[in-house]
């Protein structure tokens, strides 16, 4: 599934513990796609300089830059990278129907994996300001339907081959304990996980300890 290009390297503009900058960057490691990473520190407040702002005018990351396109928005860029990088749509089906599944669980990734283990995760590590027993909430709700979806597929989102479906929901999902969410109830799920691990060229984001909201 690895792809190995000969182009110039994407430039990624990421924060390394942003779980949207990791799906991209874990996406272009999957394709084989060289890549430079530029440190966005949010903490400095390095994503409301002038010179970021002309690159994402919403001051987030991640953003690419390859040749003269300049591109923000985590599921966007993995959209960008599908088309132009992979000529045989393996990452994004052409097919009606597999099409569609991907574009729903981008939505997923963009609404209730959010707002359910990402602002938890929020919570857990950098003691941000959202409702810890709602994010919980969700992401109970959430979970429980991407377990008994994954129990009745191939192993992956969409079917028996990966694609960015997958990459859009890992990295939140498999950092949901950093949110004092645990992964036990989901054996599907965490089957899942671990076959996104095994692809070929597959990178991690660093774990981290939560040391706020409750235990």
């Amino acid at each position: 599934m690895k792809l190995v290009m000969s182009r110039k390297p994407v430039t990624l503009y990421r924060f390394r513990l942003s779980g949207h900058s990791h799906r991209v960057e874990l996406f272009l490691s999957l394709l084989g796609i060289p890549f430079a990473m530029v440190e966005v520190e949010l903490g400095k407040g390095k994503h409301k300089t002038p010179n970021f702002l002309m690159k994402n005018p919403m001051g987030q990351v991640p953003v690419i830059v390859d040749g003269d396109l300049v591109l923000a928005d985590s599921n966007a860029i993995l959209i960008y990278l599908a088309f132009a990088c992979d000529p045989e749509r393996r990452w994004y089906p052409a097919d009606p129907a597999q099409s569609a599944e991907v574009q729903h669980w981008l939505s997923v990734a963009a609404g209730p994996l959010l707002t359910g283990p990402g602002y938890a995760r929020l919570v857990g590590i950098f003691n941000a300001k959202h409702d810890l027993a709602r994010a919980h909430a969700a992401a109970r709700q959430l979970f429980e339907v991407m377990d008994e979806h994954l129990r009745g597929g191939g192993g992956f989102l969409v079917g028996a081959q990966p694609t960015i479906a997958d990459v859009a929901l890992y990295t939140y999902t498999a950092h949901a304990p950093e949110g004092h969410i645990s992964l036990e109830p989901y054996p599907a799920i965490r089957a899942w996980l671990r076959a996104v691990e095994l692809l070929p060229g597959f990178v991690p984001m660093a774990r981290t300890e939560p040391r706020f909201g409750r235990p």
